[in-house]
Formats: C-alpha cells, sequence, structure tokens
C-alpha cells in the first residue's frame, strides 16, 4: 500500500479520471481569436518575407497579410507552429497548455480532440521548438527585475527512455501489449542523461545534459541564466567539485553536512523544482534523449511564465514571434 500511495501523482489525478469519462468539452474560438491577433500584431512589426521591406498590414476582417510595397500576401499563421496543423491555432493552443501545465499524457490530450496520437505529437514537438525560439524574446519584453542569487543544481544520471524511439511506446490504443509496465516496451537501453537546472527568482532554465562537466554541461546552463537575468547575480551551488571551476562569485552548501550554511546558501529552489518535474516526466513513461532534452526546457519557460504572472498572450507571443525568424 505504501509504495502505491508513492507512486501517485502529486497533482492532476482528479483531472486525468475526468479526461478519461470524457466529461470535458472545450470551446477554443475565444482562443483563436487572441492567436490570431497576436500573430498579426507580430507580423504588422516583421519584415516582409518577400521584398524585406517592414511595410506588413493586416484586417480585423481578413486572415490576410499582405504588403504596401510589393503587394504580397499570406496568411498570419505563416512561419508559426499553427500553420498547416490540421487543428485550429485555439485548439493547438489548449493542447500545448495541457501537455506543459498538466499532468495530462499525450494520448489523454488526444481522446479530448478526437485526434490519433501521432497527429498530436507531432504538432506538440514542433510547437515547443518554435515556444523556445520565442522564449526569450518574450522574456526581455515583460517587466520584471530578476534579483537574488542564482541556484545551481543538477540530478543524478537519469534514463531517457529508449535509443530512438519518439514517440516512445506503444499504448493499448494503438495495438500495444497489455502487459503491465515499461517492459512491454521493446527497444535498446536508454541514454543516460543527467538534468542541470538554474533558478533565480521567477527564472527556471533546465536542461538535459550528457554529464555534469562544467565546460560542457554545467556552464553553458549557467550562462543561458545570465543571459535572461541580466546580471548573473552570485551563484549558489552544492559541493559538487565542478562546481569550482566558474569564473563567477560563487558560495556553496555542503549538503553531506546541511541543507542550509551558516551563512544561509542553499539550492532549496531548484531542489523544489526537481520535486514538481519529477511528476510531470513520470507522465510520458519514457522519453527518447532529444524528447527529454526539449521537454524539460519547455517545463522549465513555462514554470517561469506562471511564477511571473504572464497574461495567456505571452505565450501566444512566444510561438507568434517566430515569424522573425
Amino acid at each position: 500500500m505504501l509504495v502505491d500511495v508513492l507512486q501517485r501523482t502529486a497533482f492532476g489525478g482528479m483531472l486525468q479520471e475526468v479526461v478519461e469519462r470524457q466529461a470535458i468539452v472545450f470551446r477554443p474560438e475565444p482562443l483563436d481569436a487572441i492567436v490570431e491577433r497576436r500573430c498579426k500584431r507580430a507580423w504588422e512589426q516583421a519584415p516582409c518575407p518577400e521584398c524585406g521591406e517592414t511595410t506588413l498590414q493586416t484586417r480585423d476582417e481578413s486572415p490576410r497579410v499582405w504588403c504596401r510595397n510589393c503587394r504580397y500576401s499570406f496568411t498570419y499563421t505563416r512561419n508559426t507552429p499553427f500553420a498547416n496543423t490540421g487543428l485550429t491555432p485555439g485548439e493547438l493552443l489548449l493542447i500545448f497548455i495541457l501537455y506543459a501545465d498538466t499532468l495530462l499524457s499525450i494520448n489523454q490530450i488526444a481522446q479530448l480532440f478526437d485526434s490519433c496520437y501521432d497527429t498530436i505529437h507531432i504538432q506538440l514537438r514542433e510547437g515547443e521548438a518554435a515556444f523556445e525560439r520565442g522564449f526569450p524574446l518574450v522574456w526581455e519584453r515583460i517587466q520584471h527585475t530578476v534579483e537574488g542569487p542564482t541556484q545551481i543544481d543538477e540530478t543524478g544520471s537519469k534514463c531517457s527512455g529508449y535509443k530512438g524511439q519518439s514517440p516512445p511506446r506503444d499504448g493499448l490504443s494503438r495495438g500495444g501489449s497489455g502487459e503491465p509496465g515499461r517492459s512491454r516496451w521493446e527497444g535498446a537501453p536508454g541514454d543516460k542523461l543527467t538534468l542541470v537546472a538554474a533558478s533565480r527568482d521567477v527564472l527556471r532554465v533546465i536542461s538535459a545534459e550528457e554529464g555534469s562537466k562544467y565546460d560542457e554541461n554545467l556552464g553553458p546552463v549557467i550562462e543561458e541564466a545570465g543571459d535572461l537575468s541580466q546580471p548573473l547575480g552570485e551563484i549558489w551551488t552544492d559541493e559538487l567539485p565542478a562546481y569550482q571551476q566558474m569564473n563567477h562569485e560563487h558560495r556553496t552548501v555542503v549538503h553531506d553536512d546541511k541543507y542550509v550554511s551558516d551563512d544561509g546558501v542553499h539550492t532549496n529552489q531548484v531542489e523544489c523544482l526537481w520535486s514538481l518535474i519529477q511528476p510531470w516526466l513520470e507522465k510520458f513513461r519514457g522519453l527518447s534523449k532529444p524528447g527529454l532534452e526539449q521537454s524539460v526546457r519547455t517545463y522549465g519557460f513555462v514554470r517561469t511564465l506562471n511564477l511571473v504572472g504572464a497574461p495567456l498572450h505571452g505565450l501566444v507571443d512566444c510561438f507568434a514571434l517566430n515569424v522573425f525568424h
């Protein structure tokens, strides 16, 4: 009984049951309007894909964007994950939120939208890539001062799942075996990855790395946190020897002795982050190496938007600003 209790998810269990009972019906039309408005606004600030001039204009009653200079026109979803998906923009936004901000699995989300697993999986992977490209641009626009020390921590090695398997496993709905547990998924053993996270105030940066060397694995996460927080500030870490190679102002807590040093140094924010991301990752029941790398970055950035209290259109802008790529 104790093992059963420990294996239960920390949150989202009731929502999962409601989904399984098909008791939720979505109306994505209000979200369609938000996506259209934000994408059009982004295009009005972007250069024309044809002539390069910043002379694009839109109209409320039309989905088209056109250039006053060369008369070239296209739909507002161009260069965004909302284009050519077979889903409405509002549906795709809902799917991304349910994926990134709840414990619903991709298979459960697919059931909500009467879509097959592969369709949702492909759209989510493309949406994640666009979200991660757009997040730094949106973060620059959010009026929030990031203060305090930057806490850095790393996990032990985690199995990413199984190599070359994306999506990772066949469930019953896709003809998989009915035997319990991960053993019903046949494949080569997965890569061992280390999760590295930087936490400063509301900012959360997470990366899946192939080790815990400073130059190759830890340093890049610290530098990314510095780029987003401007400036980086003092860094707090545990006693891992690799951290001693950094050139930043640095203080250490020795976890073998205590979790908070006598002068108040700790990594509790990141430890809390690990306790949140663990049940979220478990819903996948295994991920490919690229899937794990992408998923943890998504979780960190979405967590940041939640902590800073960003409005919904802030999330939409992470997708819409891909018009500049």
